[in-house]
C-alpha cells in the first residue's frame, strides 16, 4: 500500500498553489497536505483549502489577519453545514515568521509558491529542516543564492531544490539526457507576452489592461505584467544560472508565442533536447510534487494527429532589454540581483498604480542598477533586506521624479 507523501503548500491561495491542490484532490493515494500558508488577502479561500484538506497548521504573513481567519473557518465550516465535532480547527500562525514555521512543519515537500521576495524565509528554513524544497519563487534564488546554497543539508542543490517554473522543469527533464559535462547550452524559451509583436516605440502607450492580457498563461498580476517586460524571462535567467551552473553566455532566450516548448538543452554533439507539452502549469508542479517520478495525467499531452508549427525567434534587446541587464546582474554579483528583483517590485507597484509608464519599468530598473553601491555577497538575510532596502528606496526616487516631469510637461 502506498503512503500519500506529505506536502506543505505555501502561497496556496494563488495560481500555482491552487493548481497543486488541484492535483492533491486528484491523487489522494498519492499526497496529503497537511499545512497551508498564505499572505491573508484572501482567508476566506485560506479557510475553505483548509477545511477540505483536514490540515494540521495554517498560516497567514499579515499578522492582523489571524482572527479573520478563524472567523472565516468557522463561517465556511457553517456553511458547509459542519457540526461543532465534525472537524477540528488547524493551528493558526500568523505574521512575517509564519511562512518559514510552516516551511520546517514536519513534512516530505514544501512547495514555496510565495510571491517575491518573501519566499525566501521559508526556502531557507524548509532546507535547513531537510524537507525537499518544491520552488516555484524564483526570488529565492535570485536575491539569496549564497544563503540557500548555505542552507542545504544534501549534497548538491539540486539533491533538494525540484524547480517549478516551467522553463526550469523542462531543462531538469532535458538534463536527464545527458551528463554534466555534456552541456553546451541552455535555451529558455518565452511566448514574449502581449506586446512581442512590438518595437520600443510603440510600447509607450501600453496600458495596465494591456499589460494584464497575457495571450498565453493565466497567472498573477506582478508576474503577468513581468512577462509583459520580459523580467520575468529575465529572472528566470538568473535562477537557470543558479540552479544548472551554465554561464550566463550560455543561456539564451528564444521567443516561442505557441508556449509549447517549454525549454531546451544543447548538448557538445550538437544535439538539443526539448520539452514539449501544452501550456498546464499541473505538470511541472506535479512533478515536483512526485519528483523523481512522473504524475500520470497531470495535464494533456500534444495532439500528435494534429499539424502543427512552432514558431521560434530571437528576443528583440532593444525592445525588451530586461534579459540583457538581467545577465549583468548576475554575473555582478554582490546583491545585484536582489537590487534587481527589488527595484521592478517597486516600478510593478508603481506601474499598476498609474505613476510609472510600461516603458518606465525597465527604463527604471536599469537606472537603478547603473547607481548601486558595491554591496558585499550576502551572508546573512538581513544583508538581502539591506540591499533590497536600498533598491526600493531609490527606484521610489527616480518613480517620483518620472511623475513630477510628466505632471510638468
Amino acid at each position: 500500500m502506498t503512503v500519500p507523501r506529505d506536502i506543505v503548500l505555501l502561497g496556496s491561495t494563488g495560481s500555482v498553489g491552487t493548481q497543486a491542490i488541484d492535483l492533491v484532490r486528484r491523487n489522494p493515494d498519492r499526497f496529503r497536505v497537511v499545512a497551508l500558508g498564505a499572505g491573508g488577502g484572501n482567508v476566506e479561500l485560506l479557510a475553505a483549502q483548509a477545511l477540505e484538506l483536514g490540515v494540521e497548521a495554517v498560516g497567514v504573513a499579515r499578522a492582523t489577519a489571524a482572527q479573520d481567519l478563524q472567523l472565516a473557518f468557522y463561517a465556511e465550516a457553517s456553511r458547509r453545514g459542519y457540526a461543532t465535532g465534525d472537524y477540528k480547527l488547524p493551528k493558526i500562525v500568523a505574521g512575517p515568521d509564519a511562512m518559514a514555521e510552516l516551511a520546517s512543519w514536519p513534512c516530505h515537500t514544501v512547495l514555496n509558491a510565495v510571491v517575491g521576495s518573501l519566499g525566501l524565509a521559508p526556502t531557507l528554513a524548509a532546507l535547513r529542516a531537510g524537507r525537499t524544497l518544491a520552488l516555484a519563487n524564483k526570488e529565492s534564488l535570485i536575491a539569496g543564492a549564497p544563503l540557500v546554497r548555505a542552507a542545504l543539508t544534501r549534497p548538491a542543490l539540486l539533491d533538494q531544490i525540484v524547480p517549478v517554473d516551467s522553463e526550469h522543469s523542462a531543462l531538469a527533464q532535458c538534463l536527464r539526457g545527458g551528463a554534466r559535462g555534456e552541456v553546451s547550452r541552455l535555451i529558455l524559451t518565452a511566448s514574449g507576452g502581449p506586446f512581442r509583436d512590438r518595437r520600443r516605440e510603440e510600447l509607450a502607450e501600453v496600458t495596465l489592461v494591456d499589460a494584464l492580457a497575457h495571450p498565453t498563461w493565466d497567472m498573477g498580476p506582478v508576474v503577468t505584467i513581468n512577462s509583459a517586460t520580459m523580467v520575468n524571462k529575465a529572472l528566470e535567467v538568473i535562477e537557470a544560472h543558479e540552479l544548472y551552473a551554465v554561464p550566463y553566455d550560455r543561456i539564451t532566450v528564444m521567443v516561442h508565442p505557441p508556449s509549447v516548448i517549454h525549454s531546451m538543452v544543447e548538448f557538445a554533439d550538437g544535439s538539443t533536447l526539448a520539452q514539449a507539452s501544452p501550456p498546464d502549469m499541473r505538470l511541472p508542479i506535479g512533478l515536483a510534487l512526485a519528483w523523481p517520478e512522473r504524475l500520470p495525467g497531470a495535464a494533456r499531452p500534444v495532439d500528435w494527429t494534429a499539424a502543427h508549427t512552432w514558431e521560434l525567434r530571437p528576443l528583440d534587446d532593444e525592445a525588451f532589454p530586461a534579459v540583457r541587464l538581467a545577465k549583468q546582474a548576475g554575473a555582478a554579483g554582490h546583491c545585484r540581483p536582489a537590487i534587481y528583483n527589488a527595484a521592478n517590485e517597486e516600478c510593478v507597484a508603481a506601474f499598476r498604480a498609474g505613476a510609472l509608464p510600461f516603458l518606465g519599468i525597465v527604463d527604471t530598473l536599469e537606472r537603478v542598477l547603473e547607481g548601486a553601491p558595491e554591496f558585499a555577497e550576502p551572508g546573512t538575510v538581513e544583508e538581502v533586506l539591506a540591499a533590497e532596502s536600498w533598491a526600493r528606496a531609490r527606484a521610489r526616487e527616480i518613480i517620483d521624479t518620472v511623475r513630477t516631469a510628466a505632471k510638468g510637461s
